[in-house]
């Protein structure tokens, strides 16, 4: 090194602690965001439930900030996704628009008591038969504020999920997917032949038809709805036809007749609405026809319908358990001015509950835990974390240990396989801010120029003094 550049060096320090001057990184300490994976199983909580095959298996991510200010929101962010091909499956038929909603429960102790429960729908669904697959809510969300500092202990809860249908009708005909979304559902009992390819002049749905000769050949269909339509050709051959809903007979249809019982002398005019029900409780129903005489009978099709109105919260419904222990995270509530003289916000719960760590008010690490770099507190035996906030002022702390770079969230293992996330997006420290290197040259040139002119004074006044 040159001797100008150590003298350069030597100078600049040198100004730089005559003025007091420190060059301090740019990027403050921050406390991680927690980023918990959970994984639930789904079971029917009824007996028309969208869990209709066995428990359904989901993967969900909740996340929520750990150091928060008062005033701001503490905002549970939930995101679902099936773990495996287990899937929610449409109860019934039902016209496009159906939706499934979701409403998360997260307990809330310590400085706060009660449940938060977000909440989030998914996109509507396109028409459904019995057994379509159904689309999870993408996220379910629930911020509430904090009015005072202090710790929040996190525990997620259950899922609970449910199912709404749309108001309309969806029509149930024995034509293939590629033509009709409700597919085939009607069972048929012996006697029966299918008429295909029918002309289009006969106004049949889809251009097909089930036909009958013989007594007390029958056809049904069981349906989730509020009501149903029976749908057949009127003909002036057709024979009368016996309607029963949930195995009680309701009516007797003529089709060689008109409304006002004058015989009719159409052949084959298909696509009529010969019975409407009354309005039914929603639910699941049955409608079956029965050929009542040795005369021709004709089915087209079944017309289910729906009104919202009527439908029961819950009795699509699914409820959805925690598939292991429970993991608990605490979050930190500063007061708005940051921490003043040198008591730290507590960093434990303050629930009295037997299995909540306790904090030794000359050690930070609370009983029974163990302690793990960067700020990090877990209590092996319960699974719980405790998150210890970094000090962003210039106060200090005489429980809080000094922090060092951003606090990293360590989760306890026993929840999942996969381990809970817990940092910056990227899993790494973010990038420091440029340091004021133009600040310091300007500081060094100064410091240099001002000792060199120091220098000349002093030799011109030696000099005047000989």
């Amino acid at each position: 090194m040159s001797r100008w550049r150590k003298a350069l060096i030597a100078a600049s320090v040198g100004s730089v602690a005559a003025l007091g001057i420190v060059v301090l990184p740019g990027t403050p300490a921050i406390a991680a965001p927690a980023d918990l994976v959970v994984e639930y199983d789904c079971v029917a909580s009824g007996p028309n439930s969208i869990v209709r095959h066995g428990p359904v298996r989901l993967k969900t991510n909740l996340t929520f900030a750990t150091d928060l200010v008062v005033g701001d929101p503490l905002n549970f962010t939930w995101k679902l996704h099936y773990a495996n091909d287990s899937r929610l499956q449409s109860p019934g038929y039902f016209p496009a628009g159906g939706q499934v909603h979701g409403t998360g429960n997260v307990q809330l102790t310590s400085s706060w008591q009660g449940i938060l429960q977000p909440k989030g729908s998914a996109d509507p669904e396109k028409a459904l038969r019995p057994d379509s697959h159904l689309s999870l809510p993408e996220t379910m969300n629930d911020p509430g504020l904090t009015d005072k500092p202090g710790t929040i202990t996190v525990t997620p809860k259950d899922i609970e999920l449910d199912f709404t249908p749309p108001d309309g009708s969806v029509v149930v005909n024995d034509g293939d997917d590629a033509d009709n979304p409700s597919d085939m559902g009607i069972v048929y009992s012996s006697g029966w032949v299918s008429l295909d390819d029918r002309p289009g002049s006969e106004n049949h749905v889809h251009n097909d038809l089930h036909q009958t000769d013989e007594i007390n050949a029958s056809a049904e269909l069981t349906f989730i709805g509020t009501g149903v339509e029976y749908i057949g050709p009127t003909d002036k051959d057709a024979g009368p036809v016996d309607i029963y809903i949930d195995d009680q007979k309701r009516a007797t249809v003529d089709p060689s007749r008109s409304d006002d019982d004058v015989p009719v002398n159409d052949d084959m005019d298909g696509g009529q609405t010969l019975w409407t029900s009354a309005p039914l409780t929603y639910g699941q129903h049955k409608i079956k026809i029965v050929n009542a005489a040795n005369k021709p009978a004709w089915l087209d099709a079944f017309r289910v319908t729906t009104n919202t109105s009527k439908t029961p919260t819950g009795y699509h419904g699914a409820k959805c358990n925690l598939a292991s222990s429970p993991v608990s995270v605490v979050v930190t509530v500063r007061a708005k001015s940051g921490p003043t003289g040198t008591q730290s916000p507590p960093v434990s719960p303050t629930n009295t509950s037997t299995n909540s760590p306790t904090t030794d008010p000359t050690n930070p690490t609370p009983t029974g835990t163990h302690t793990t770099p960067n700020n990090r507190t877990t209590d092996i035996g319960l699974g719980r974390v405790i998150v210890v906030p970094t000090a962003t002022g210039t106060s200090t702390s005489t429980t809080t240990p000094k922090a060092t770079g951003p606090t990293a969230t360590k989760y306890y293992r026993a929840q999942v396989a996969n381990t809970p996330k817990g940092g910056v997006d990227s899993g790494e420290a973010p990038d420091r801010e440029d340091r004021p290197y133009g600040l310091m040259a300007a500081l060094v040139i100064g410091g240099a120029g001002g000792g060199l002119l120091l220098r000349r004074r002093r030799a011109a006044h030696a000099g005047g003094a000989h």
